[in-house]
C-alpha cells in the first residue's frame, strides 16, 4: 500500500520500520517539528524524523495540519492509508478524508478503556492486570473510532518505559497484519459507556504522598519511570524514585522504619531500590546508603 506515516516519539518508530520492511511505499513521514533539548537547547529532530531520514523517506514537520497548503501537500502524496502512532497533532476532518482507506491509529490501550494522551501510565496507576494495543479507524472524536484489531499483554510489574517499548513492537506487528487483512476486516464500534479517559500526566502527580498505601505508591513509581519520575525529598534534597518494593510493615507515614530506607506509608511500607539524585546518574539504594546513612526514624517528605 501507499502510506503516509504520522508519528513523533520512540513509540512510533517500530511501526515505521515494520511497515517499510514489509514492502509498503512510505510516501511521506509527518512528525512534530524539532524541539530544543539538552543543555545547549539545540533543536533536535523527533525519533520518527531521524528514522525516516535514515530510510530515505521524505519528512514533513508542520506545526499544524489545519493550513490549506499543508493539506494540499499531504493530498499530493495520494496515500491509500495514513498510519498514525503518537503523532501529537489533531487531524482535521479534511485530513482524515484524504487517504482512500482512511487513517488508522495505533493506540496503546484496549479501547474504549484509556482514551487520551497517557494510556500506559493510567493503566499502571489504576492497577490494571492487562493492557494492550488497538488499531482503530480514526474519526473526529478523541480515540472514539471503530476498532479493527487488538493485542493484549499482562502489566505485571513493568514500568511505563518497559511497557511502552513492548506495546510499540506489538502495535507495529499488529498494524502490518491489519493492512494485510484490511479488505476483510469488519470495524467494531466502541462502547462509549465503557470508556475511560487517560489525561496527560501532570508533573505534580509525580510527588509521592506517603499517606497513600504502599501498593498505590509502587504503581506510581512504575507509571512515572523513567519520566517524569516519582519523587520525594530527603533532608531538603529532591530524589527521584525509579524502583521500589512493598514491605509488610507499619509505621507513621513518611518515617523510615530501619536503616535500609524502608518508609512507612498509609498502609504497609515501601523500600526504594533504585533512585536518582538531581544531576546524578541512577544508582542502587544500597550504594546511596553507603555514602549517606539514613537512620530509622528519619522523616521523608
Amino acid at each position: 500500500m501507499r502510506i503516509v506515516f504520522m508519528g513523533t516519539p520512540d513509540f512510533a518508530v517500530p511501526a515505521l520500520k515494520a511497515l517499510h520492511a514489509a514492502g509498503h511505499t512510505i510516501a511521506a513521514a509527518y512528525t512534530q517539528p524539532p524541539r530544543p533539548a539538552g543543555r545547549g537547547r539545540k533543536l533536535q529532530p523527533s525519533p520518527v524524523q531521524r528514522e525516516a531520514e535514515t530510510l530515505g523517506i521524505p519528512v514533513h514537520s508542520p506545526a499544524s495540519l489545519k493550513p490549506q497548503d499543508v493539506q494540499d501537500t499531504l493530498a499530493e502524496a495520494k496515500p491509500d492509508v495514513a498510519v498514525v502512532a503518537a503523532y501529537g497533532l489533531i487531524l482535521p476532518q479534511a485530513v482524515l478524508d484524504i487517504p482512500a482507506c482512511g487513517c488508522l491509529n495505533i493506540h496503546a490501550s484496549l479501547l474504549p478503556k484509556w482514551r487520551g494522551a497517557a494510556p500506559i501510565q493510567r493503566a499502571i496507576l489504576a492497577g490494571d492486570a492487562v493492557t494492550g494495543v488497538t488499531i482503530m479507524q480514526m474519526e473526529a472524536g478523541l480515540d472514539t473510532g471503530p476498532m479493527l484489531a487488538t493485542a493484549r499483554t499482562p502489566v505485571e510489574r513493568k514500568t511505563a518505559g518497559e511497557l511502552t517499548a513492548e506495546l510499540a513492537e506489538m502495535g507495529a506487528q499488529l498494524m502490518v497484519g491489519t493492512l494485510i487483512d484490511l479488505p476483510a476486516l469488519q470495524p467494531v464500534p466502541q462502547d462509549d459507556a465503557m470508556a475511560t479517559h487517560a489525561p496527560k500526566i501532570d508533573k505534580a502527580e509525580a510527588r509521592v504522598d506517603w499517606s497513600h498505601d504502599a501498593e498505590a505508591i509502587e504503581r506510581q513509581v512504575r507509571a512515572f519511570a523513567p519520566f517524569p519520575g516519582a519523587w520525594f525529598t530527603l533532608g531538603g534534597e529532591r530524589i527521584k524514585l525509579l524502583a521500589a518494593d512493598v514491605i509488610a510493615r507499619e509505621g507513621k507515614p513518611g518515617v523510615t522504619l530501619d536503616d535500609d530506607l524502608t518508609i512507612a506509608c498509609g498502609y504497609a511500607a515501601l523500600r526504594p531500590t533504585r533512585i536518582q539524585r538531581a544531576g546524578k546518574p541512577t544508582m542502587d539504594v544500597a550504594a546511596f546508603l553507603r555514602g549517606r546513612a539514613v537512620p530509622a526514624g528519619t522523616m521523608v517528605e
